[in-house]
């Protein structure tokens, strides 16, 4: 029997098995820039299955716009991924919406670095597990 799935690679087996990151760096300053709210997966339930609708939302401060050309995803790993080219469909002004994303088992880091139009930043780091 042949079973069809939806799901489309986030991260291969082979990045997965990269180093990790060092020097991780998230976003904190005085400016207020963008809020980068994880809708999905539910990180509260400890491990996830893979593969996940990966659900992300932003929202500008004070009425600013997202600048689209500068959201980037990284999966961080030593040399980091840039995983931006593979949600590019399922990024919006609003967020990312990439549904099935396979991912290996194992722990995870994703940067996601949104920027307003006016060049206010946010950084935030998800930060997951997969299991069985």
């Amino acid at each position: 029997m042949v079973s069809f799935s939806n799901a489309e690679t986030l991260i291969t087996q082979q990045e997965a098995k990269l180093s990790p990151a060092t020097n991780v760096n998230t976003t904190r300053g005085i400016s207020r820039g963008p809020a980068v709210v994880i809708l999905s997966p539910n990180l509260s339930t400890g491990h996830i299955k893979s593969p996940f609708d990966l659900k992300i939302q932003f929202e500008g401060r004070g009425g600013n716009k997202i600048d689209m050309s500068q959201i980037k995803v990284t999966y961080l790993k030593s040399p980091e991924v840039d995983l931006t080219d593979r949600l590019k469909n399922s990024i919006t002004e609003g967020g990312i919406n990439f549904s099935q994303a396979e991912v290996p088992l194992g722990e995870h880091a994703i940067k996601i670095l949104v920027k307003d139009k006016e060049g206010r930043e946010t950084a935030t780091v998800l930060n997951f597990t997969v299991a069985k």
